[in-house]
């Protein structure tokens, strides 16, 4: 009888951690038969379940164990041990407990961004949002007696500013920012995305409660670790259960430390209902509008040598339909175009030092033109159009 998939997995994941454990200590041989142990099981996973969405995954374990399998059979004399054989099994685990959570935090990323607001251009339905949820609260609670909104989910086209958006919350607040991307905390160990989803709420935690200070948690891609439960195996399952379970406690018991959790998505149609009732506010971060699009366009052309006839009005007319980051895209092409004709003059030197450096020529309405004819913007209007469909059903201001 073929076991569940779970089981499977189960399997696979603890094959994967004695290998790892007898890795750490020096124990090739040992090593090498639970690494090819845990490949079997997961190519076995792979070929009973071809369409599972971590199969991804998967591969890149069977890939990571592999390397490592030719890397022992290199070593002759033996590889230096993660952890000092001769201590004791409670050192040893303190030791191993301490590496694994040095490898979480290279995950990610906790300072205060350097964005403002003003960087935010357009986008103001998602800075109001923002503001009422997380900055006021955090500045004058005893406003708000029936509490607020932790979760929020930033959804649009890519390159819209969702990042951009909650890196200048965060800046608004005497706080801390942590970002960590949900497809590397999935794909960081087989079997360690649960983990990792409750290691990540309790550091968060942590730095809540010993400052007294808002922290905002930000989980890019999160499509990725909350997508609709089909076809899955146990991890999966396992984290999406973990990540319910840990924003009922910020929703419902954490009212008393100011922890707040940003999900962003290009994919929000692929979200599992139960997830988005614990995101209270679902925000659309769209295209930019023609005032939007002008005010990109002069602040992305403004470091640049324009000439006086080139009208941001008339860019951001031509460029309908084209993201901020397209936008940016577009001006460091027309910039890089100009750079091009100057290193390719016939009677182009490079300067010594102390030599006057030339400069390429002015930027025209035309290089914008050029540009335009060979690239098109990032986001289809089908993909717009699903947006507003979505939207229409679930955005939540």
């Amino acid at each position: 009888m073929s076991m569940a998939p779970q089981e499977l997995e189960n399997s696979a994941s603890k094959y994967a951690s004695d290998a790892i454990k007898a890795d750490s200590q020096g124990a090739k041989g040992m090593a090498i038969a639970n690494y090819q142990n845990a490949i079997d099981v997961l190519v076995k996973i792979t070929k009973l379940y071809p369409q599972a969405k971590i199969n991804q995954i998967y591969q890149e374990r069977i890939v990571a164990y592999k390397n490592r399998i030719i890397q022992l059979q290199k070593i002759n004399s033996g590889i230096e041990p993660v952890v000092d054989p001769n201590a004791t099994p409670e050192e040893q685990k303190q030791s191993l407990e301490k590496k694994e959570d040095d490898s979480f935090e290279d995950l990610i990323m906790k300072e205060k961004p350097d964005v403002k607001w003003s960087e935010c251009i357009g986008l103001d339905n998602a800075k109001n949002a923002l503001r009422e949820s997380i900055v006021y609260p955090s500045k004058r609670p005893d406003l708000f007696p029936l509490g607020w909104p932790r979760g929020m989910l930033l959804y649009g086209p890519p390159g819209c500013g969702k990042t951009i958006l909650a890196a200048a919350t965060a800046n608004e607040l005497d706080g801390y920012f942590i970002t960590v991307d949900a497809a590397s905390m999935m794909s960081k160990w087989l079997g360690e995305a649960e983990k990792n989803v409750s290691k990540l709420f309790k550091m968060a935690r942590r730095y809540a409660e010993r400052d007294n200070k808002p922290v905002i948690l930000f989980v890019d891609e999160v499509d990725s670790l909350l997508g609709e439960r089909t076809s899955e195996v146990g991890g999966e399952v396992r984290s999406k259960n973990q990540f319910l379970s840990e924003m009922d406690g910020v929703n419902g018991k954490g009212k008393e430390i100011l922890l707040y959790v940003i999900g962003a998505t290009n994919k929000p149609w692929s979200l599992d209902a139960p997830f988005l009732r614990r995101f209270q506010k679902r925000i659309y971060v769209s295209l930019p509008a023609l005032e939007a699009r002008e005010k990109l366009f002069n602040l992305y052309t403004a470091p640049l040598n324009m000439n006086i006839r080139v009208n941001s009005h008339t860019l951001a007319r031509t460029f309908d339909g084209y993201s901020a980051s397209d936008i940016r895209d577009v001006c460091q092409s027309a910039q890089l175009k100009v750079v091009n004709e100057l290193f390719n003059q016939p009677d182009y030197k490079q300067p010594m030092e102390g030599d006057e450096l030339s400069k390429p020529r002015e930027l025209v309405m035309n290089d914008f033109k050029e540009i335009k004819l060979k690239r098109n913007p990032s986001v289809s209007p089908d993909m717009i159009k699903g947006f507003h469909m979505w939207s229409e059903q679930y955005q939540a201001l």
